[in-house]
C-alpha cells in the first residue's frame, strides 16, 4: 500500500515537533508527504529532520509566505517548480513530481479575497493558468495524475459547516467552485467525494471561538485523481489527530491521506 498525505502545515518549523509525533503516532506509514504553507527558505527547511525519518525532500519555497515541498520515502524520477507560466511561477505554490509512471502535484492555492479586489483576480486567474497548464500538458484519461494540497475553495455546501452563514464568504462564492468545476470537466475526480459521497467532513477550521471542538469547519483540502489513477484508490481519510492537539499548537488544517495500491507507480 502507498499512503501519500496533504497537509498545509502553517510554518514548518513552527509545527515540526507536531509532524514528527504525527508520523510517529500513524507508524510512520506515509510514503508521500505533500506540505502546504512553508513559511520558509531553503536555508530554513528541516532537511535533516526529514532525512532522519527516511524521506526525500523537494522544495519550491518563498521566505515568509507560501511555500510547498513534496517529501517521500522514495526519490522521484523529476521534479518541477518552474512552468514558464508568470502569474504560477511569482509565488511559491506549485512542485511537482513524479514516481514512476505517476505524477504527483502539491498545490497551495491562493487564498483570494472578494470580488473586485485585486487578490479576487489573482486567484481566479492563478487557477485559469493552472487548468490551462493541465489540460495542455496531459492526456488525461491515460496519464496517472494526483492533484493534492490547500484549494482554499469548497466544491458545495457540504463542504461548509454553515452554507447559509458562509454563503459569499471566501472559498464558498459560486465563481470561485466554478474552477474546482472545471479541474472536474477535464476529468479530474473528486477522491475523497468519489468514496465517501454523503460523509460530511472538513479539513481545515479557525483558531477562533474553538471551532474544531465544534466542528465548524470546511473542506477546502483535496484530492484529485486522474481516470487512470482512480483504479489504484482504496481510502481517504482526513487524520484529526495533529488538529486536535492542545499542548502543541496545531496548524488550522488537518492532514489528508490517501491510500493507493503500489502499483499505481509501475
Amino acid at each position: 500500500m502507498l499512503r501519500l498525505a496533504s497537509y498545509n502545515v502553517n510554518s514548518v518549523r513552527s509545527r515540526i515537533e507536531l509532524i514528527g509525533l504525527w508520523l510517529e503516532h500513524r507508524g510512520h506509514d506515509i510514503h508521500i508527504l505533500a506540505m502546504q504553507e512553508l513559511k520558509a527558505t531553503t536555508e530554513q527547511f528541516p532537511f535533516d529532520f526529514f532525512k532522519n525519518l527516511g524521506f526525500f525532500c523537494h522544495i519550491n519555497p518563498q521566505k515568509r509566505y507560501n511555500g510547498v515541498a513534496i517529501c517521500s520515502k522514495l526519490p522521484p524520477n523529476e521534479v518541477q517548480v518552474h512552468f514558464n507560466i508568470p502569474i504560477l511561477d511569482e509565488q511559491a505554490r506549485i512542485i511537482r513530481t513524479r514516481f514512476g509512471k505517476l505524477d504527483v502535484w502539491n498545490i497551495y492555492a491562493p487564498h483570494g479575497d472578494l470580488p473586485g479586489t485585486e487578490k479576487f483576480r489573482f486567484k481566479m486567474q492563478w487557477y485559469d493558468q493552472f487548468i490551462h497548464l493541465l489540460k495542455t500538458s496531459y492526456d488525461l484519461q491515460s496519464d496517472r495524475i494526483i492533484i493534492t494540497g490547500d484549494f482554499n475553495i469548497t466544491f458545495d455546501d457540504r463542504d461548509v459547516y454553515d452554507p447559509v452563514a458562509l454563503a459569499g464568504s471566501i472559498g464558498t462564492m459560486p465563481q470561485e467552485r466554478s474552477k474546482l468545476k472545471a479541474l472536474l470537466q477535464l476529468g479530474l475526480v473528486d477522491g475523497f467525494r468519489y468514496l465517501h459521497p454523503d460523509a460530511i467532513q472538513y479539513t481545515w477550521w479557525d483558531y477562533q471561538g474553538a471551532k474544531i471542538w465544534k466542528n465548524q469547519g470546511m473542506r477546502i483540502d483535496h484530492l484529485l485523481l486522474s481516470p487512470a489513477a482512480l483504479p489504484f484508490l482504496r481510502d481517504v481519510e482526513v487524520d484529526m489527530w495533529p488538529r486536535r492537539k492542545n499542548k502543541i499548537k496545531p496548524s488550522d488544517h488537518a492532514p489528508i491521506i490517501g491510500a493507493f495500491d503500489s502499483k499505481i507507480l509501475s
